[in-house]
């Protein structure tokens, strides 16, 4: 029964997609949102059901069916539920359906309608056959199957020369992760001589530390591709390119989360690396703050949300590398809530504002939008980690965890990400003051209006989560609620959520989220030209960071460029030279000139053929005479 109802959960989306792909134009733009609500509402609520299941202790890891047999190993479709599964479940299941009803109201006159329902039901049916997997192999189909969705839907807008290049940008870079995540794979399978998830990690513990190290650092590259960490996090502020309601679903609670969750998963193989959670912890610290100062410089709405992504993936990569895996996945939850309020949120302004997404041509949008600022507003709070919100909680047990670290980079990190508690406050309240406050600055000939219920609605629903989920703190971070499903390396003490509350008031992560939106409010508010002086000021250095660190640039030259000056030498140095100039033109030159040459003996003189005739006979009448002699 319940191996019956662990499939709907993945199925029920898929089907849905089958439906509305295949049958959209039949059917109707509708009904086609009709059948992938209902398959993703169906795989939500089984997941809820589930879920409490499992609560009650009941669990299961075993195969569906066997796919193909690779000599006397099994490649195996499985589910593996437990309490890190289920969380996962119904993170995505809920989020994916509130992104299916927002985008009926933002997709609306949308030609591409059926299509782009199509592409997101199976975007969560792919993100839910990663999270359920019980083996590498289907791991490693959910995680390409989530790549290949996201190339389609960023470059939904396929008129677009903007989306093209987007999609195929993040297609490029994610198959350089994918590359070292194949890598990992196949080293595990040559090492262990398996891919099931349970009997890799009952082996591991006996083994030595380099294979470990080896196979953790190429899984953690994959990581860092599907979870945009520097320096592959280029492909991430371009899917901007797509519509609004999938830059929510990639970069709230599915894709970009999948690279997170895969290295909890693997926790008990990275507990044996001391030096992969280096690596880890670093990456992650570089990219929580060093992406949160790019999002200070930028002025396209939906680009400051997405630079915050990369900013809080950072932070969830330093908990990991911290062994704080239980607080890496809270936070992967609660910013899955906030973030999704966040990007929505934003889609809703584009709407009012006639797909204007710069905030230099809004202002004082707050009259005029009150549902959607008030849900914004909740969710930049829990974003800059304000209590009692649920980004405070989770963010709090992170910068913790990495203050207790004692591994190498560990001081760095716990630098990086205090610091970036100031930066995140400081932006987010940048983009609330700047679209929503002070004069507007937009054709008053054209005013906004608030959006339909069918966006606001699932806005409003996205705040509740955004608000207590980190009231339950304490049984996800401090309790045994992943006891056994991840690795309980980091303990740290806790005496009830008020106690909490009142020490995390008292430390310094508080002051400095209340010291960035003070700063946000006396820069966008108080005093307008300060920033224009500070750009100025700061001129090269804010330079660099607005243009991102100039790696999008590097890349293009190095690799890029590179590509097509090393496909320049080869189509004219071994094309057209070494191929076409010597062995095609220049077997033909050589077969002209023996032509030309035997041409010569073919003159139609009939005493050149008597001489050669006589020439012949007296070279014969030599050999002969010559073979006699040796004799």
């Amino acid at each position: 029964m319940m191996k019956n109802l662990y499939l709907v959960v993945p199925l029920a989306p898929l089907a849905g997609a089958i439906v509305a792909g295949l049958f959209g134009k039949s059917i109707g733009r509708a009904w086609s949102h009709r059948v992938t609500i209902l398959g993703v509402l169906i795989s939500f609520l089984v997941s809820v059901f589930i879920f409490m299941d499992v609560l009650k202790g009941n669990g299961w890891n075993g195969a569906i069916y066997t796919w193909a047999t690779m000599g006397d190993t099994p490649l195996e479709i499985g589910f593996l539920i437990d309490r890190l599964t289920v969380l996962m479940m119904v993170v995505v299941t809920f989020v994916s359906l509130m992104v299916h009803v927002y985008t009926i109201g933002y997709m609306a006159e949308d030609p591409g309608y059926q299509r782009f329902f199509s592409y997101i039901s199976l975007f969560t049916f792919s993100m839910l056959m990663l999270v359920m997997s019980n083996n590498f192999l289907q791991l490693f189909f959910g995680w390409e199957a989530v790549g290949l969705v996201s190339y389609l839907l960023i470059g939904f807008w396929y008129t677009r020369p903007t989306a093209i290049y987007a999609n195929l940008k993040a297609f490029i870079v994610n198959r350089v992760g994918d590359f070292g995540f194949l890598l990992g794979i196949g080293l595990v399978l040559a090492h262990f001589g398996t891919l099931d998830y349970a009997a890799v990690f009952s082996q591991a513990p006996s083994d030595t530390d380099l294979p470990i190290t080896l196979i953790c650092v190429l899984l953690f590259v994959g990581a860092m591709g599907k979870s945009a960490q520097f320096p592959l996090h280029v492909w991430l502020p371009d899917s901007m390119e797509g519509p609004t309601p999938i830059s929510a679903l990639i970069h709230a609670a599915t894709m970009v989360t999948a690279g997170i969750f895969m290295v909890a998963r693997m926790s008990p193989l990275f507990e044996l690396s001391e030096t992969a959670r280096s690596v880890v912890l670093v990456i992650g610290a570089i990219t929580a703050l060093s992406m949160g100062l790019v999002a200070l410089t930028q002025f396209d709405i939906k680009r400051v949300v997405a630079y915050s992504t990369l900013s809080q993936l950072g932070y969830m990569t330093v908990a990991l590398g911290a062994s704080a895996y239980s607080a890496a996945m809270f936070h992967l939850m609660t910013h899955a809530f906030f973030k999704a309020v966040l990007f929505l949120a934003a889609g809703s302004v584009i709407i009012a504002m006639h797909h204007e997404q710069d905030m230099r041509r809004m202002g004082g949008l707050k009259k005029y939008m009150p549902w959607t600022y008030w849900t914004l507003l909740i969710g930049a709070i829990a974003s800059a980690g304000v209590p009692p919100f649920a980004g405070f909680y989770s963010k709090d047990a992170i910068i913790e965890a990495a203050q207790h670290a004692h591994i190498p980079g560990a001081g760095f990190a716990y630098f990086c990400v205090l610091a970036c508690v100031f930066v995140t406050a400081a932006y987010t309240f940048r983009l609330v003051f700047m679209a929503f406050h002070g004069a507007p600055r937009f054709d008053a000939s054209h005013p906004p209006h608030e959006s339909p219920a069918v966006v606001t609605v699932p806005l409003v629903l996205l705040t509740i989560p955004s608000i207590g989920a980190g009231w339950f703190v304490g049984s996800v971070v401090f309790g045994d609620f992943f006891l056994d499903s991840l690795v309980r390396a980091t303990e740290a003490d806790y005496h009830g959520i008020l106690s909490y509350t009142l020490h995390g008031m008292s430390a310094p992560p508080f002051w400095l989220a209340l010291a960035g939106i003070g700063t946000a409010w006396f820069l966008y508010i108080k005093n307008t030209q300060i920033p224009k002086k500070i750009a100025i000021a700061f001129g090269p250095l804010y330079a660099l960071v607005e243009r991102k660190y100039g790696f999008d640039e590097l890349y293009s030259w190095l690799f890029a460029q590179g590509a097509r000056v090393v496909g320049t030498g080869l189509w004219k140095g071994g094309d057209q030279r070494a191929i076409d100039g010597v062995m095609v033109n220049g077997s033909a030159r050589l077969v002209g000139w023996f032509s030309g040459v035997v041409r010569l003996a073919q003159n139609g003189l009939i005493y050149w053929y008597a001489f050669m005739m006589i020439f012949g006979v007296c070279l014969i009448y030599a050999v002969v005479k010559y073979r006699v002699f040796i004799h």
